[in-house]
Formats: C-alpha cells, structure tokens, sequence
C-alpha cells in the first residue's frame, strides 16, 4: 500500500471510530454528521467522500469485520477447512465484548447504545441484515472459485453467517435485556462453539427424537 492509500486508509478509519464512539456515547440519532466531522478534525465533504450515510458511518466496523471474515478463508492454510478459518477468525476478535470481560467500566453502557439504537430502527435492522447478506455471498463468491458447487457453496456460506448473526442476536437480547453475567464475552464464544459443532459434525441426526 501506498503513502496515499495508507493516508486515506487512515482518514477513513478515524472517521468510523469517531462516528461508532459518538454514536455508543450519545445514540445514533443525537449525533450529526456535521458532530462527527468535527471530531474527526475533518470536513462534512470527506465524510461523504468516504461514506455514503450516517447509517454506513455505524455499520462500518460490521462491514469490514465481514471482509475478515472472507479473508480468513481465502488465506486459510492448506488443511485447514473453511468452517475452522471462518470460525477462528470470528473468535479472534475483540471488541466491546471482550473490553467487557476485561473490566472495561464503559463497555456495557455502549454495548446497550448501540443495541438499543439498532433493535429500535427497522432501517438499521435493515442496514446490518444488508452487511450480514452481503458477507455471505461474498464468501459464497470466494468458495466457487474454488471450484466449489455453487448451490452447496452458497448453503455453507449462509450457515457459517448464521452463526455470527446469532451471536449478535444473543448479545442484543441479553444486554437489552439487563441481566449479563460476569464472563458474558466467554459465555457467547462458548455457544458459539455449540453451533459450530452442530455444523461440523452434520445435521443428519439433528433435532431426531428419542421414542417413548
């Protein structure tokens, strides 16, 4: 990468940490956009340069972390499998859940913000289903090349997302909720690694009943 290429890397990357900070602190619709340039140190124009909506400026960390994710898999080693690169990828990851467990005293307060702003907008429902959607057919993309079949490539890919989208949907409910347990960020890897057993070892036998 380039000198200018990393500036602007750099510049696009002050404004998304800007942004999602205001928006954890003050709630997404408190924050302007003229608010987020200002703490940037930049102007609305670059803003727009860099961002087509606000709403962008709050899934960007979600946008990138998906193509993480793809990465991950199109660089796993030989003999490592899609679901473990997907997997050890998703579980490497930070954030405000591990600041949590970490003792972070702010961690639980924009952990609720930003939840609550996003479960009360079906437009920023909308907007992270998009980000989810467009991970998963970008790592259905990545499999075909492969040569991979392009039906079953895109079922693994939708399943691996199922994952991640359900672990967003378990942190939600739990901190919207109120009640999160010491060791919460543990807890969501631990139920994260239940689901990914379910997909390795196969669905045949799935949900079968027991007789009487």
């Amino acid at each position: 990468m380039g000198l200018r290429a990393e500036k602007k890397a750099a510049t696009r990357g002050r404004i998304a940490d800007t942004a999602w900070t205001l928006f954890a602190d003050r709630g997404f619709d408190q924050v302007t956009v003229a608010q987020i340039a200002d703490a940037a140190r930049v102007s609305q124009a670059t803003v727009f340069n860099y961002f087509d909506s606000k709403e962008d400026l709050l899934f960007d960390r979600l946008d990138q972390f998906g193509h993480d994710l793809v990465d991950a898999v199109a660089g796993r080693p030989a003999g490592e499998s899609v679901l473990a690169a997907f997997r050890r990828r998703l579980f490497a990851s930070g954030g405000l859940l591990a600041q949590l467990d970490g003792g972070d005293p702010h961690a639980l307060d924009r952990l609720r913000t930003v939840n609550r702003i996003i479960a009360g907008s079906p437009a920023l429902r909308a907007r992270e289903q998009l980000s989810l959607t467009r991970t998963a057919d970008a790592l259905a993309e990545r499999l075909a090349t492969e040569g991979n079949d392009p039906i079953v490539g895109r079922v693994v890919a939708h399943a691996l997302m199922a994952v991640q989208q359900s672990l967003v949907l378990f942190v939600r409910e739990t901190v919207l909720a109120g009640d999160v347990p010491r060791g919460f960020a543990a807890r969501a890897a631990e139920l994260g690694a239940q689901a990914f057993a379910v997909l390795e070892d196969g669905l045949g036998d799935y949900g079968a009943r027991r007789e009487a």
